[in-house]
């Protein structure tokens, strides 16, 4: 059995219930090996197991590590968890409410983050896909020849996705950012059919058997805008430098904001500085103000601090970085682009 189930059954053990249900289709990704088409309902028991909707059920014998049994009914599932003894089942806390209905008349539950720990730690074979799906989507963003480029946002958009599917990803990790001009200042601005102008900030990622990339970069014209730029390059290298095993994620998101509230900046910059991504995008934990978890060897984490001027510009510059005895930047791209 693999190590994740492992850890998840002391879990579960330390805490007295006898099952973990998982539907969220990364999860059952992570646990098994096999990601659902349509539906599926995983496990985590002495001897785990998947149901998987009959129309997945060549798929997921392919590919799961883990037992599989074709789903027929709510009922017939119910009754072979009642028939093992379990009474107390702990759920991800992103189950739906509609699934939580059909099993709360016949067990104990409660909803537990033992996955979302599980995942925080990214095994070496998983920051290799990271790597791979940034390298991808780098080597996508500098065929885009994005200085000397007169297309629209959109068009600039679409061929980035397109590079990226050609250079071996899968797909995009999300909905490829290309913001221009006054535009910029909405941190998750969707492309319009115009060309491009100044500055150009563009938030990208792969996706590359599985697993997600993400990176920023703002190319600024003026003086203005190289200004705001320098200011969040600084909160950009200082926070990646600052960050050790040991420390508390919000303390990485203060050394970022502290830089840009210096500046006079401080309530232009407003999200946070960073999260954690793997088989999805946003995971746990963040460099957020509220975020307490510990930093700990093996965490990937984006770095992305940004400055966004109403209605004139936004600057945003993201990394990816992967804990050891420090951060190691993911991937190779420089943060001013010549």
């Amino acid at each position: 059995m693999n190590l994740h189930v492992n850890n998840m059954l002391k879990d579960l053990e330390k805490d007295d219930f006898q099952a973990y249900l998982l539907t969220q289709f990364t999860n059952v990704e992570y646990v098994s090996g096999y990601r659902p088409t349509s539906f599926a309902f995983c496990i985590i028991k002495e001897n785990p197991i998947v149901y998987a909707s009959g129309m997945d059920m060549e798929l997921a014998k392919n590919t799961s590590s883990i037992e599989v049994k074709e789903y027929e009914s709510y009922d017939v599932m119910i009754k072979e968890l009642k028939e093992e003894g379990i009474k107390c089942l702990a759920i991800e806390p992103a189950l739906p409410f509609s699934t939580y209905v059909r099993f709360r008349d016949d067990f104990e539950i409660d909803a537990k983050t033992y996955i979302d720990k599980q995942r925080m730690i990214k095994a070496p074979e998983e920051i290799k896909k990271i790597a791979r799906a940034t390298e991808i989507a780098q080597k996508s963003f500098l065929q885009l020849d994005i200085l000397n480029n007169s297309g629209t946002e959109k068009e600039v958009a679409f061929d980035l996705v397109r590079n990226m599917i050609e250079n071996g990803a899968s797909k995009e990790s999300f909905d490829t950012i290309v913001a221009s001009g006054p535009s910029s200042s909405l941190p998750h601005a969707i492309p319009e059919a115009k060309k491009l102008s100044q500055p150009i900030l563009i938030d990208w990622g792969a996706i590359f058997e599985g697993y997600c990339s993400d990176n920023t970069r703002t190319m600024v014209y003026s003086e203005r805008q190289q200004e705001i730029w320098d200011i969040v390059a600084e909160a950009h290298d200082k926070a990646i430098k600052a960050v050790k095993p040991g420390m508390k994620c919000c303390e990485v998101d203060k050394v970022a904001r502290d830089i840009i509230s210096d500046y006079g900046y401080g309530d232009k910059f407003i999200h946070s500085t960073g999260h954690s991504l793997g088989l999805d995008i946003h995971e746990t934990p963040g460099f957020s103000l509220r975020d307490e978890t510990i930093i700990e060897e093996g965490m990937v984490i984006t770095v992305e601090p940004g400055i966004y001027l109403e209605g004139e510009f936004g600057v945003r510059l993201e990394d990816t970085i992967s804990i050891s005895k420090k951060a190691n930047i993911i991937g190779n791209l420089p943060l001013s682009i010549e």
